[in-house]
């Protein structure tokens, strides 16, 4: 059986998902592959991933989606600035601010960090993707008043992979002997 190829956004860290994949099915191959969300789901319709780890994703006609866990957003701002001296903030400590887009749907975030590192501007950002992002000349500070995002588990509606029920059950924490 071919393996079940399941996308994952910058972020999301199924590397808990993986272990207890390969403790209960040890002959049942999974990869994981990284890509950029539009990346993801374009591997989702055309087969080339048959599960996908993706950002604000709601079930439709073409795919089922579980939401698993919300990530708060954060600001992400040079270290020594105005914005990182304080504890949290709200979008309206940033209106006197250049504010870069990080374009996640088609690329991983790291221009925008580039550019707050040089002192241009500030990103918004989930938690997880500042996380994986960091460096030393930049700080991420929560932002109390910003939408958050959700990571949720998509799957296509037609011919899904034999083994996408096995994955789902791991993801939503079953136990091995669960009848399910």
């Amino acid at each position: 059986m071919e393996p079940l190829v399941v996308a994952f956004v910058l972020g999301v860290t199924p590397g808990k998902w993986e272990r207890i994949w390969r403790e209960r099915r040890p002959g049942g191959r999974l990869e994981l592959r990284p890509l950029p969300q539009e990346a993801a789901l374009a591997a989702l319709a055309d087969g080339t991933a048959h599960m996908a780890l993706a950002r604000d994703v709601a079930a439709d006609d073409d795919r089922h989606a579980i939401p698993l866990y919300r990530e708060r957003p954060v600001v992400v701002a040079p270290r020594g600035s105005l914005v990182a001296s304080l504890d949290e903030l709200d979008l309206v400590d940033l209106e006197d601010e250049n504010i870069v887009d990080a374009d996640l749907e088609h690329g991983d975030g790291a221009e925008a960090i580039e550019l707050v590192a040089a002192n241009v501007a500030v990103t918004v950002l989930p938690q997880s993707v500042a996380r994986a992002l960091s460096r030393r000349d930049v700080v991420a500070r929560p932002l109390r008043d910003a939408p958050d995002t959700g990571i949720a588990l998509v799957w296509p509606t037609a011919s899904p992979h034999p083994l996408v029920d096995a994955f789902i059950g791991i993801v939503r924490g079953r136990t091995a002997n669960s009848s399910r």
